[in-house]
């Protein structure tokens, strides 16, 4: 499905993007083409000169431009076949002081995307989401959630036989930039003898940057169009990931954050009638009335009515010694 095609990705200097650039460049070297469209000029200088990707110059193609910016977005996908879209502003107090800002680049951006992809004849689409989508308390997770449905409805727009769009949706990243484990660990390298948790109930999934990856690739090879993927995952305690960073330091609770929950949440039960278990997946189908899709999962499973997946209620637990040894992998 990959192979022979040629592939943008917006938000491209990021760590998944570079993580999924990556991917690529090993698993599919008959690829044609990869456009890493971002805006910011010095993380594309730097990528460039990275050595994973300096030896495949002959195929990277680095855009500078802003999903604000229709026009450029036209030229950067010109005989595009295939995106991935993971630029957005991300930052929960940024979005908060900036909402303006934060609407023009996840809710305008997204619907310029969505025209772009349709009008170049894209073949396939796939949004990166986040757990703030589901049942969202701060902005970001507003604009995210109407991001998805843009992308979603998108299909409606493009047709049968035009741009296929779906949406993958995770958590927060293990050890990547701005989650917790580096923060603790630089706490533990300064010298702290007490890690802040924000409350001591607090849980939340385990996510690794490859899976992130892997749910990408997923999409991009077998959608059909208006999925909404979510993988399974493990959860974890926030006090035993403490622990498993630094055995003796003590715990101090801090309270929870403006704009932050206690427990994850990728699917609300208001969805479960619309989800369905794939095997390693959950997909939540479309509810709007276009092609039914759900006949191409054979095999798949109808949740509950009562179903949600959230981290305090997953099946699925880490233990302090996993956790361990997840963060040396890391």
């Amino acid at each position: 499905m990959l192979d022979g095609k040629s592939i943008l990705i917006t938000g491209g200097t990021g760590s998944f993007g570079k993580k999924f650039i990556k991917r690529l460049l090993e698993s599919h070297p008959e690829i044609s083409r990869i456009v890493i469209f971002s805006r910011d000029e010095y993380k594309q200088f730097v990528m460039q000169n990275m050595a994973e990707f300096k030896e495949h110059k002959n195929k990277l193609r680095f855009f500078i431009g802003d999903v604000r910016d229709k026009e450029r977005l036209y030229r950067a996908l010109e005989g595009i076949d295939l995106v991935v879209h993971a630029a957005a502003l991300k930052q929960v107090p940024a979005c908060e002081y900036n909402p303006f800002e934060a609407i023009k680049t996840n809710v305008m951006g997204a619907q310029n995307l969505i025209d772009a992809c349709i009008d170049k004849g894209v073949k396939r689409v796939v949004a990166l989401s986040t757990d703030k989508a589901c049942a969202p308390v701060n902005l970001y997770g507003a604009t995210k959630l109407c991001s998805d449905k843009l992308f979603i409805q998108g299909n409606a727009y493009s047709g049968p036989n035009g741009t296929k769009f779906s949406v993958v949706r995770y958590g927060n990243v293990a050890g990547s930039r701005g989650s917790v484990i580096p923060f603790f660990q630089e706490l533990i390298k300064n010298g702290a003898k007490e890690l802040p948790i924000t409350d001591m109930n607090m849980t939340r999934f385990w996510l690794k940057l490859e899976q992130a990856v892997d749910m990408v690739i997923e999409a991009l090879t077998n959608m059909h169009g208006g999925e909404l993927y979510v993988k399974k995952i493990p959860s974890m305690k926030m006090p035993d990931l403490a622990k498993a960073i630094s055995p003796n330091a003590k715990l101090v609770e801090v309270g929870i954050r403006p704009g932050e929950k206690l427990h994850e949440q990728m699917i609300a039960q208001a969805d479960a009638r619309n989800t369905i278990d794939i095997g390693d997946y959950y997909i939540v189908l479309p509810q709007i009335e276009r092609k039914d899709i759900s006949g191409f999962y054979k095999d798949a499973k109808k949740v509950p009515d009562n179903f949600e997946y959230n981290s305090g209620t997953n099946d699925w637990w880490l233990s302090v010694d996993e956790m361990r040894d997840l963060i040396a992998s890391l």
